[in-house]
């Protein structure tokens, strides 16, 4: 890569830095996620400032074009982004249908209550 990349892969990080935190500021943005998204960038940090490390890497695991590696560990950290909120999805989808399950057993309990009360 070349310096002007590594400048704009160091300046990509610092930027998605100051975003996160100020999300999470906002509350805009939760905790874990910004957990997530800062290590995220931690991790791309060192191929900023250390230019051979994608190219060691990428040697070391065998892989001959260095940017499929780095377009490789992306494709595999979203494909754990997807089924993490998938699964997250679920967990709230099952928790949304018994809460909305019991809000409609409780309606009924106070109408059956109003009709015993005006009699």
């Amino acid at each position: 890569m070349t310096l002007r990349a590594h400048l704009l892969v160091l300046a990509a990080v610092l930027v998605v830095f100051v975003f996160i935190i100020r999300l999470v500021r906002a509350r805009q943005l939760r905790s874990k996620y910004a957990l997530l998204w800062l290590t995220i960038g931690l991790l791309m940090l060192p191929l900023g400032v250390f230019p051979g490390v994608l190219d060691t890497f990428s040697d070391w695991v065998g892989v001959y074009y260095s940017p499929t590696t780095f377009l490789l560990l992306g494709d595999a950290f979203l494909f754990l982004v997807v089924v993490q909120f998938s699964w997250e999805l679920s967990r709230l989808e099952s928790r949304t249908r018994m809460l909305a399950e019991e809000v409609a057993l409780l309606r009924a309990e106070v109408e059956e209550l109003r009709g015993h009360a005006r009699r």
